[in-house]
């Protein structure tokens, strides 16, 4: 998953690198935690076998009984390839394991050769099964593998009990008993309290048989009435119960699980429930010591084990939650908070070494990385860090010195937690000799010793539980076990032990009890090779890169460092442990630099543009580096930490030099002369330093903790000089470079400024910082407005290039097309129609009668409204160095405005057609003029506007407002629609008829009806979320906006299309709003008006009817969602579902909704959203919560917002993962949809490229026409980073 990160970047950047390695090779396994207990890997699915596994090893008996074979009767695994060879796999394997969890020092061991010796695929380790399944199956399995050995009957001898079932006959009192031996019970949970009533009604209530259900009695040789019961007549060492937690709803016909309260006792006693009772109290005595749970549903979830430790091999410590009070905590989180660095929020690499930290267990997933980090700072890495570092995957990898990839690259930890460099290794202790306990590492050491004041009660003697999942181990109380006997995670397995079964005293805390010594022997060099690997792997990574620069080759300039030869200093590099002290670095570097003389000071310096800078000395020698915070490749400064060549050096951030561009005027006379001219300039690229005409820059360096006034007296400049910024957006540059003329905005500095620093003034490298004399603005080129000086330098004084088009468009020959475009020099307050006098001057074009215009042109070559002669280059907004085109026709007034008009369609499909009007035309002139322009009679005319999608909308409504008071600007296009204007209030709805294909007998004779009364019949529509539906149009409703959705309901059932259509209520009706001929949203709210439901006229509207009443909430939405089949590249058939998101409309609210219709684990669904425009699926993951970085609140990620926008009707498509590996949504109709949309976009490309090699096609009123785009659903693709 981190990979993916990487094969990103490079896809973009492309580069073709790969993800670099750790620089210590193949990473080691973790050491054990602080339980001292090893878990086991998880190999997908396999977590029901873990649990069991974890179950027979703390069963000290089992654990003990499978020790005692050895090689002689068992074989050897290394024999096994052998021919001829008797090797029994899965007791060899299974003793390996065991040796491997009781003795190497690692955090979780591997099952992979255990499956392997069951003969299971790969596959297999992914699916997952019973775990009373399993028990049955392993127990058999390793019986028939122990035959012949002196091991063959330990699972009988320990496991194995006996029932005995009688029948006694009430009429001669006979009595039929039959045995029956079991390995575990199976206790009923559906309608019982506890365990212990279970086993009441198992072992002492009789059942029965009388009336209908007589029992024939072999000795009266009849039917008579019996009573049946059943006794446990031999009680095992270890007695296993199952619950019967699944069971089946005859009803639904589907499985479910019963999560009711459930309870079980610690200790209890079976006297009641055996046949002989004579015996002693102990005999009958059983101790719980492991409960396998199951957390889920009856289709899948997740399983893992409570077990008491019998043999105190692990260390028990009270869980986190309970050890402190609360007030220890709060003095405890004070303590931390004043004596703890503060977090540099600024700095990337602080803030996610500071979440790896927090994090208990020193690692952090990587897909949760982003999201931790926006927890803590109220910002996203894209928002703060990514324009400066880049992706997070590329910051990572450029900091591999920092960062370091582990549990198969699931995770990211830092280099020095493994273990910390100020630390020394860990040492297994349970093999090595001469091993001191007290010397081991232990992080948690310091907290003991710190809270030994306010010690928690101690858990009693050998009621030490711990909760075994999987690869993690962690200490719980014996209370903890209550909270197991109902819900979705509750007790599967209980397992028994008697009471008195004593374990030796030399067992406790001796894992190497009764472990034969070639396991131990293999344990211990198992361990020696996983502890050099650590300390290879330590030493590799905690080789840093660090760049010496030694103050005799430096001097202060700029306010920064810069080398004395004027040439790049690269520094000597030097490869340093950072887990070393800086004392040691001191006399490392004192032993290279033999010439040195007096103190030495070590700072860690940074390269800015200005130059080398430096921020804090390394004082303490006792402190490591990696406490002092230096990584590869930091900057260390040599020095004697007062002065570099004499002078002082100023450090910390505060004083961070600033790289500022100063500029200067740089006016003769010819300059002048040539800029009141107007003429282009000629730059001969002498006497200028990257600057143009008129302006001489300077590249200048300052220290940031400076003011504006030391900047001056440093440039020399008298007291009465101006400091100007360059203004950037806002009014002034609305006046600024490449507006109107090109001059260029400056904002003078306030007097007030000048004791203010350049930090404080948030002045940057790059900006710019012009020094203007008061004699400057006796020239042209500066001008003095306020606070605000313009600079119109002669290069700003350029051109206007004017092409002639006779008729809108075409062009002749090359040639010809040269000599009709021509440049007329222009600066910005030139008046335009000075611009057209000259350009017709030089194009000869004086046709009498015919009047000309200027136009601008679009990047797509359209034109744009005629500018207005009257104004000045700068006023209309013209920029200089750009094309205008001179086209016949009028330019309107500064009072006027061009307008588009057409009659009857739109204007990209009908002809368009220009008019100049008075802005303070009425909506009725206007009208009025655009007909007598097209020769149209009569009053039953209106005006429309185009809505944003350039379709006709909504009308005019005020024929007596004017075009100014509508905000009509030049260059808006109008319709011209023939009817009177509809009432004002009144709304025109064309409404349709939703025809479902599943339910064809219920929809209505009145189809028919619909048919042959002419109405039009629609192609099959769409729904929001891909399904197909077929729609009908039964006719327009005309109806005021004030009415009720219900008053709507019952005006559509008046149409005489539906006349046949019959419902109870108009509950019984749904009402969906078309856009683009696709079903969007429902109307909801029975007795809202429909202006509130925000209808307009013209919308389109679809009925449907309902089976039940349906009044849906405003946070409610209707799904379309259909359920994956396995291994097929298909769906059931889909369903309506309706999700309550008004409280919740997270992820996880709608899995869990999915799960309950569906009766499956929420935890194994995987979903996905169908984009029917593009025939992809997008899935959803299950975010975590985000912070609010104003209100500094979680705030819970929303399907019904970015980047899903659920809304009704859209389809959700449904994966159950426990059943089907197919994690692709794509169906075959999705990928024939795909193809067809690459042939439609092949087939426009060459359409266009067509349409643009054919310029002799005639072209009406070309560059007019209005370019219609697509409309594409708004979508956002995440990547998935998994």
């Amino acid at each position: 998953m981190f990979g993916n990160l990487f094969e990103e970047e490079e896809d973009e950047g492309g580069s073709s690198s790969t993800h670099l390695p750790p620089k210590g090779g193949d990473e080691p396994p973790p050491a054990r935690g602080r339980s001292d207990l090893c878990g086991i890997k998880n190999q997908g699915g396999t977590c029901y076998l873990n649990s069991l596994l974890q179950t027979l090893l703390f069963t000290p008996e089992f654990r003990e009984e499978l020790f005692s074979l050895g090689p002689d009767e068992l074989g050897c695994l290394e024999d096994k390839e052998k021919p001829g060879a008797k090797v029994r796999l899965i007791p060899l394997e299974l003793q390996r394991l065991f040796a491997r969890l009781l003795l190497v020092d690692q955090q979780s061991a591997s099952t992979a050769n255990l499956t392997d010796s069951f003969g299971w695929n790969s596959s297999e380790g992914t699916n997952q099964h019973d775990v009373q399944e399993l028990n049955r199956i392993l127990f058999s399995a390793l019986e028939h593998s122990l035959v012949g050995t002196s091991g063959s009957t330990f699972i009988h001898r320990l496991y194995h009990g006996t029932i005995v079932n009688s029948i006694v006959c009430k009429e001669c009192g006979n009595v039929s008993q039959r045995q029956e031996d079991f390995l575990d019970l199976t206790a009923c949970v559906c309608g019982v309290l506890s365990l212990e009533e279970a086993l009441w009604n198992m072992f002492v209530e009789e059942e029965l048989f009388e009336g209908n259900n007589l029992y024939c009695c072999a000795q009266c040789d009849r039917l008579v009435t019996a009573a049946k019961s059943a006794k446990l007549q031999k009680l095992p060492p270890f007695l296993t119960m199952s619950l019967l937690r699944f069971s089946f709803d005859f009803a639904k016909c589907e499985r479910y699980k019963e999560t009711g309260r459930y309870s079980f006792p610690l200790t209890f006693n079976l006297r009641p429930f055996c046949e002989q009772t004579n015996g002693d109290d102990s005999d009958y005595t059983y101790d719980l010591f492991s409960v396998i749970i199951h957390k889920g549903g009856c289709y899948g979830g997740h399983y893992h084990v409570y077990i008491r430790d019998i043999d105190q091999l692990g260390r028990w410590e009270p869980p986190e939650e309970d050890c402190k009070p609360k007030t220890q905590k709060k003095v405890k989180e004070e303590v931390k908070e004043a004596f703890e660095p503060k977090l540099q929020e600024d700095d990337p690499l602080s803030v996610l070494t500071t979440i790896i930290a927090q994090e208990p267990s020193k690692t952090v997933l990587v897909d949760q990385l982003g999201q931790k980090l926006m927890n803590m700072i109220g910002s996203s890495w894209s928002k703060k860090f990514r324009k400066p570092y880049g992706p997070i995957g590329k910051f990572l990898q450029s900091h591999n010195d920092v960062f370091m990839l582990v549990s198969n690259a699931t995770r990211v930890a830092l280099k020095t937690n493994l273990p910390s460099p100020v630390t020394e290794p860990p040492v297994p202790t349970e093999l090595t000799t001469n091993s001191d306990p007290s010397t081991a590492s232990d992080p948690g050491a310091a907290e003991q010793q710190q809270g030994s004041d306010q010690k928690p009660e101690p858990e009693p003697e050998g009621s030490h539980w711990f909760d075994l999942n999987d690869s993690a181990v962690t200490s719980i109380r014996e209370s903890d076990i209550e909270k197991q006997f109902q819900g979705k995670e509750s007790a599967y397995m209980l397992f028994y032990r008697k009471t008195q079964l004593q374990r030796p005293s030399e067992a406790l805390n001796n894992p190497q009890y009764k472990v034969p010594f070639h396991l131990v022997q293999k344990a211990q060099e198992e361990n020696i090779k996983v502890q050099e690997m650590r300390q290879k792997f330590e030493a590799t990574n905690n080789t840093v890169e660090l760049r010496l620069h030694l103050a005799p080759c430096y001097r202060l300039d700029n306010g920064a460092l810069q080398p004395a030869d004027k040439e790049p200093n690269e520094g000597t590099t030097l490869s340093f442990d950072r887990r070393q002290t800086v004392g040691v670095l001191r006399l490392t570097i004192y032993q290279m630099q033999e010439l040195w003389e007096g103190d030495m000071a070590l700072t860690v310096a940074k390269s800015l543009p200005a130059g080398l800078h430096l921020y804090n000395t390394l004082t303490d020698d006792n402190v490591s580096l990696y406490s002092a915070g230096i990584y590869t490749n930091s900057d260390l400064f040599v020095w004697n930490g007062r002065e570099v060549c004499g002078a002082a050096i100023l450090t910390g951030a505060e004083w961070e030099p600033v790289l500022l561009t100063v500029v200067r005027p740089f006016l003769d006379e010819d300059v002048e002369q040539e800029a009141r001219n107007g003429v282009e300039y000629k730059e001969s690229g002498g006497g200028f330093e990257n600057g143009g005409p008129g302006l001489k820059r300077e590249a200048r360096g300052f220290a940031g903790g400076v003011t504006l006034g030391e900047v001056k007296e440093a440039l020399g400049e008298p007291k009465e000089s101006l400091l100007c910024q360059e203004h950037k957006g806002g009014k002034i540059g609305e006046q600024g470079a490449g507006e109107g003329g090109g001059a260029s905005g400056w904002r003078v500095f306030p007097p007030d400024d000048m004791q203010r620093t350049l930090k404080e003034l948030s002045l940057k490298d790059g900006d710019a910082l012009l020094v203007l004399e008061p004699q400057s603005f006796d020239s042209s080129v500066f001008s003095l407005n306020g606070d605000v000086v313009t600079v119109t330098t002669p290069s700003d004084c350029r051109w206007l290039q004017v092409e002639f088009q006779p008729h809108g468009g075409g062009g002749g020959e090359g040639e010809v097309e040269e000599r009709r475009k021509i440049k007329v020099p222009a600066t910005g307050n030139m008046l335009l129609g000075e611009v057209k006098q000259r350009a017709m001057e030089e194009l000869q074009q004086k046709a009498p009668g015919a009047n000309y215009c200027l136009r601008q042109v679009d990047c797509t070559g359209k034109l744009l409204p005629p500018v207005c002669e009257e104004l000045s280059v700068r006023d209309a907004g013209v920029r200089l160095m750009t094309t205008l085109t001179l086209c016949l026709g009028n330019a309107p007034k500064a009072s006027q405005l061009f307008l588009h008009f057409s009659v009857g369609a739109a204007p990209s499909t009908g002809m368009e057609m220009d008019i100049i009007v008075e802005e303070t035309s009425t909506v009725k002139e206007c009208l009025k003029s655009m007909l007598d322009a097209v020769g149209l009679d009569g009053t039953c005319w209106h005006l429309r506007r185009l809505d944003w999608c350039e379709e006709v909308g909504e009308p005019l409504m005020e024929e007596d407002a004017s075009l100014s008071e509508l905000k009509i600007s030049s260059g808006d296009s109008l319709v011209v629609t023939e009817g009177q204007l509809p009432p004002k209030g009144f709304l025109n709805l064309s409404m349709w008829l939703y025809l479902d294909p599943q339910n064809a007998e219920t929809d209505f004779k009145h189809t028919d009806t619909v048919k042959t009364a002419g109405e039009t019949q629609s192609p099959s529509a769409p729904l929001c979320g891909g399904s197909t539906v077929e729609l009908r149009s039964v006719g327009q409703v005309e109806i005021s906006d004030e009415v009720t959705l219900e008053d709507l309901k019952t005006q559509v059932l008046t149409l005489p299309a539906l006349q046949n259509m019959f419902v109870p209520t108009t509950a019984f009706m749904r009402v969906w709003q078309l856009e683009g001929g696709r079903l969007a949203r429902i109307l909801r709210g029975q007795q809202l008006t429909l202006r509130k439901l925000k209808l307009s006229s013209g919308t389109d509207l679809c009925v449907q009817q309902l089976l039940k009443e349906e009044d849906l909430g405003p946070k409610e939405v209707l799904l379309t969602v259909k359920m994956g089949v396995p291994g097929e590249r298909s769906f059931y058939t889909p369903e309506e579902l309706l999700w309550d998101a008004s409280r919740d409309s997270s992820p996880r609210s709608l899995r869990t909704c999915l799960a309950a219709h569906y009766g499956l684990s929420p935890d194994s669904l995987l979903l996905a959203k169908h984009q029917p425009d593009k025939h992809i699926w997008e899935e959803i993951s299950n975010w975590n919560q985000q912070v609010s970085k104003k209100k500094k609140k979680k705030r819970t990620e929303s399907l019904l917002g970015a980047p899903f926008h659920l809304k009704d009707g859209d389809t959700i498509g449904i994966k159950n993962l426990l059943i089907d590996n197919n994690r692709d949504f794509v169906t075959l109709e999705d990928k024939q949809g795909q193809q067809r949309l690459r042939e439609q976009a092949e087939q426009r490309r060459k359409g266009e490229k067509a349409a643009g090699s054919d310029v002799t096609a005639p072209q009406k009123n070309a560059g007019q026409t209005k370019s219609r785009k697509p409309e594409v659903a708004l979508s956002i693709n995440v990547g998935e980073f998994r």
